[in-house]
This record gives C-alpha cells, structure tokens and sequence, in this order.
C-alpha cells in the first residue's frame, strides 16, 4: 500500500554519475541518469524494443542509450534513434517527475500533472551554514509501514540499542502523542538521567562534561508519504532541557526518508543533522559512523519481524499505547492510498 502522489526521496546525488543508475519505488522500476551536470531525468527501467533495463545501458551526449541494441532515449521518454533502423515512431515510455534538492533526488511515481516541487518536504536545517548533516542508505527487506512503527516508538532502544543510545529510563518515562491532521507527534522527555554512550560522545565533542545529569529529550514526528524526523538531544540538567541555550546541549535532528520498493521492502535514507561544530568534517564521519551501526542493528529485527508477518498473515497484533504514532501514521497512508486509488478507478 503506498501514497503515490508524493515526493520520495529516491537517491542522493552522488549515487548519479556518468552510469544510469535504476531503482524501484513504490512498486516502479525506475532509470536514473543525468543528461547534463546538475540535471537529473528519470525513465521507467524498460526499452521499448526488447524489454532490457534501461539502467544497464549507457548516458551518451545527453541521451540513455540501451546497453541490448543502442536505442537512445530523450528525458521525456520518447525514441530518437538507433544504428540501421527507424524508431521514431514507437511510443513514448513513461517518464517521472524528479528534482535535487536538499542534498536529495527526489521522485514522484503518481499523477506528473500533480507534481508540483513547492511539495518537496523543506528542510531548513539544510541550507543553512551552522548545521552540518552525514547519512547513509540501506536496503531493508520488510514493509516500510514496519520502519514508521520504529521509529514513532522509539521504546525499543533500551533493548535494541542498549549499548548505544538505549537506556532503562526510556521504558519508565511514559510518552505523548498528539495529530494534527496528517501529521502525528510522538514525545519523551526524560529528567536527570545519566547519558548513554552515543550521547556521551557528543558531549565531550561539543566540550560538555559528559559524567554530569542531564535531560534528554526524543520528539519524533510523521509526515506522509512516509517521513519521519527525530528531534534528539541532551542537555546538561537544569538548564531547561529542549529550550537550554546551544552551549548546554547537544542537539540533532535524525532524518529518516523510508521510500518503499515493493510490499515487503524499502530503501531507507537516514542521517543527522546537527547545529554544533557543523565544520568538523571528522565529527560527521565519527557520528555518521556511530549512528549507521545503531541503525543496523534494527535490520535483523525488522527482516525477521517481516518474514513472520508473512507466514502468520491472519495472526492480529496488539496495539498498546507507545503505539500510538505509528498507528495513526497507517490511518493516514491507508486514508491517503485509498483516496487515490478511487480516484483512479472512477476516471
């Protein structure tokens, strides 16, 4: 089940060089290339001719040239030639909607008539010099719905992440949810507590004492299609927690872009922006680093969970409190999918 109508993050930049690169999104398989610096197209992954993936083939002078027969393709799908034939008559293949932005390629698999970039998720934190970001990508093998539910409720750490950023009073401390229409808002504060290895570390990198209490707070909010961002932090105790000033806290925002593939997997883009010593290129590495092994350690859960909901399809889980946000984001997709796919089957 997926909201169609909606920018996705699809890949960064980098992963978009002189190769086409292809990928599925939301159930499309999808050709990725750059026709010209600093422009990206995107094509569905199929040659008209034969069928081959378009993202084994080539980029030549502006055009996608399949690595089967050489036929070239234009950005708006259409066929401009090929070595000893005529095919300027074959129709045209589907083309997307794409854009860079934010350090991101984004895609939109809907309506193109729809697609307009002033939908594009803005992230201030990216275009503005005081902060800095690191990421990565994975490939995970489960329902991207099962990632929203993660991350919404972030109970778990203590057990998942208990040597990083998991601690018991993540589990005594009751969290809050509130909606605001599409949107839910899922958070936990906690106060006097001693902070866990991940957030010790940043601590001593912003010249934080890190043997000292501090208040921790965890503020994770949904928005559809499927993104979640994670306000998180620690300040040093009694200096107001979330509203202590810049030099008695570490602050970031984890950034989490859960694009599906297909019903049982998904790509998932994750990073942290944070707003102290955003000029420490070496900082980013060693919390990139710290943060990639934190989210790996939710794969094994997370693939494994899938596999029995696929092999017990009619068992019925339960729905406690702490699974609040995550419910509501599934309100909201099945509401938003189902809206769409009525609209498809009434035109």
């Amino acid at each position: 089940m997926f909201i169609r109508n909606a920018w996705y993050v699809a890949a960064t930049p980098n992963e978009i060089d002189d190769k086409p690169l292809g990928r599925m999104v939301c159930g499309e398989r999808i050709v990725f290339y750059r026709p010209e610096p600093g422009r990206v197209a995107a094509l569905e992954d199929f040659c008209p001719h034969r069928g081959a993936p378009l993202s084994l083939g080539r980029v030549l002078e502006g055009k996608l040239v399949c690595g089967y027969h050489g036929l070239e393709m234009g950005c708006d799908g259409k066929t401009i030639a090929m070595p000893g034939q005529r095919v300027r008559g074959f129709p045209p293949i589907r083309s997307f909607p794409v854009a860079e932005r934010h350090g991101f390629v984004w895609v939109w698999p809907g309506d193109p008539a729809l697609a307009s970039e002033d939908k594009i998720p803005h992230l201030a934190w990216a275009e503005d010099p005081e902060w800095a970001y690191g990421g990565g990508l994975y490939h995970v093998a489960c329902d991207y719905r099962l990632m929203i539910d993660n991350l919404m409720d972030l109970t778990h750490e203590t057990y998942v992440h208990s040597t990083s950023i998991g601690q018991p009073e993540i589990d005594e401390t009751p969290c809050k949810t509130s909606t605001d229409g599409d949107t839910a808002v899922t958070s936990r504060f906690m106060s006097g507590i001693q902070a866990p290895p991940f957030w010790r570390m940043a601590m001593r990198a912003h010249g934080l004492a890190d043997d000292q209490p501090v208040d921790r707070w965890q503020i994770c909010r949904f928005a559809p299609p499927s993104h979640v961002m994670i306000e998180v932090g620690v300040a040093l105790a009694g200096h107001g927690g979330y509203e202590a000033p810049r030099d008695k806290k570490v602050y970031s925002i984890v950034v989490d872009f859960i694009t599906p593939e297909s019903e049982t997997s998904m790509w998932y883009f994750w990073g942290m922006a944070r707003n102290f010593r955003a000029g420490d290129k070496a900082l980013t590495a060693q919390i990139r680093d710290g943060q990639g092994k934190i989210f790996s350690e939710d794969l094994e859960m997370l693939e494994r969970q899938q596999a029995n909901l696929s092999r017990w399809p009619e068992r019925k889980l339960l729905m406690l409190n702490i699974d609040a946000g995550g419910v509501h984001a599934r309100k909201v997709i099945e509401r938003m999918a189902g809206a769409e796919r009525a609209e498809t089957a009434a035109a």
